[in-house]
């Protein structure tokens, strides 16, 4: 899919500091006009992506293609609320196409991280006439910085998850509506997949199927996920765009999870739980205090774009350099914003990081012929162990469409570690 429009180039990102004077001057930098810039220079690898115009300027060249990928601010009802979204739309649609699919971004991220993933998932759309949307949810990325707050009290655990909760859901559901869509296939990445379930807990009948990358909340505490994993995970290793430690080419693939593979991946989690640095049991005591790691890094000041520089250059290894200096301008600017839905954490998860009121406890209520499929990486420092477990109750409850798959050579970010991998594994499970 070529089809490719001219558009004025955008200034490239600024080098990855290193020292103070470029972080200071990053810092200066920082603000919605560069946010913007950031999230267009990522989607401009879609060849056939529209930036989105003021309504006074002229209207864009049409697309001569199968698809067509733009980006708007979908109004909610409260005028200071919008969803950041971008929406890539079949030039051909049909009555008869599968429900469109919606991605959802983690904790603190935005739906720039699907870059590498949105061209796949764009085939799909022009292959069945459907659609794909990724939207940022409220609170976070380019979505509207409202206030958070949660009026329930400290000791009523169900009233403060379900106010968190509904921050978010509520939101989506008005984004839907105002979209006009029936059904969708939510595919959601940590807290972004926690949320699709709450989701489809909340609306049953306008969800398809449910893809859940790496997913947050879903086993019972005490657990070896730690939430400053956010800032201070390093992926899965070195790995080069081709796929292989050393630049090679590699065979990555998925497999059906088994509960041998699930107790490695909670080994290696042990292991790096007794390897913490003084740093991360830091940001972890600040994470139970109330704090975010984003409020963290923002009370740093100048020294933030460094910060977060050393994060995206360690995190990030498998992209090129001009994609890590990409992602880095794209983190730097989201994560200096007002903090908003970031402030959701510490009321659905319970300080180690284990959710107030786990998934596995609920996900059966999910009417049967919705199908489930969880999805984690072999070194992934979220435990699998919930989801195996979820698998199983789903299928006691009648569903005999859940499924768990661990992805080779892919940490928390399954998507971007091993993106060929998973984007073979999304197809699949549009497909099915």
């Amino acid at each position: 899919m070529e089809t490719s429009i001219n558009l004025d180039p955008l200034p490239p990102s600024r080098e990855i500091p290193s020292a103070f004077t470029s972080s200071v001057r990053s810092w200066w930098h920082v603000g919605e006009k560069e946010s913007a810039i950031a999230e267009e220079r990522l989607l401009r690898r879609l060849p056939f992506y529209r930036p989105s115009t003021p309504a006074s300027s002229p209207p864009s060249t049409p697309v001569d293609g199968p698809v067509t990928a733009t980006s708007s601010r979908v109004q909610l009802s409260n005028q200071q609320h919008y969803l950041n979204t971008v929406s890539i739309t079949s030039t051909s649609p049909s009555s008869t196409a599968p429900p469109p699919a919606v991605l959802l971004h983690g904790y603190g991220a935005g739906l720039g991280f699907y870059f590498q993933n949105l061209p796949t998932l764009a085939n799909w759309a022009a292959l069945r006439s459907s659609a794909v949307y990724a939207l940022d949810w409220l609170g976070m990325g380019r979505s509207a910085r409202v206030p958070f707050n949660v009026k329930a009290k400290r000791e009523d655990v169900p009233g403060r998850v379900a106010e968190a909760e509904s921050f978010f859901v509520d939101s989506l559901e008005e984004w839907r509506e105002k979209m006009r869509l029936n059904k969708v296939t939510l595919i959601g990445h940590s807290l972004g997949a926690y949320l699709s379930v709450a989701y489809a807990l909340k609306h049953p009948t306008r969800v398809d199927k449910l893809i859940l990358l790496s997913p947050a909340g879903v086993p019972r505490g005490p657990n070896y996920e730690e939430p400053s994993r956010e800032l201070t995970d390093q992926g899965p290793g070195v790995q080069h765009p081709s796929g292989s430690k050393d630049g090679s080419k590699e065979s990555s693939t998925f497999h059906r999870a088994t509960k041998g593979k699930v107790n490695k991946i909670q080994e290696e989690q042990k292991e790096n739980k007794q390897k913490e640095s003084k740093t991360r049991r830091l940001f972890t005591y600040l994470w139970e205090e109330g704090w975010s790691p984003f409020q963290v890094v923002r009370s740093t000041f100048f020294w933030g774009p460094m910060l977060i520089g050393k994060y995206s250059s360690r995190r990030f290894t498998g992209l090129t350099p001009e994609e890590t200096r990409d992602m880095h301008d794209y983190i730097m600017n989201i994560t200096l914003a007002k903090g908003s839905g970031e402030y959701c954490i510490s009321h659905i998860l319970e300080p180690g990081a284990h959710a107030r009121m786990p998934l596995v406890d609920r996900i059966d209520k999910l009417p049967k012929d919705i199908r489930v499929t969880f999805v984690y990486g072999d070194h992934d420092w979220m435990d699998p162990t919930g989801g195996y477990e979820a698998v199983q109750r789903l299928k006691k409850a009648g569903n005999q469409n859940a499924r768990m798959y661990i992805v080779d050579n892919a940490g928390h970010h399954v998507y971007l570690d091993n993106k060929d991998t998973v984007n073979d594994l999304l197809m699949q499970e549009l497909e099915s």
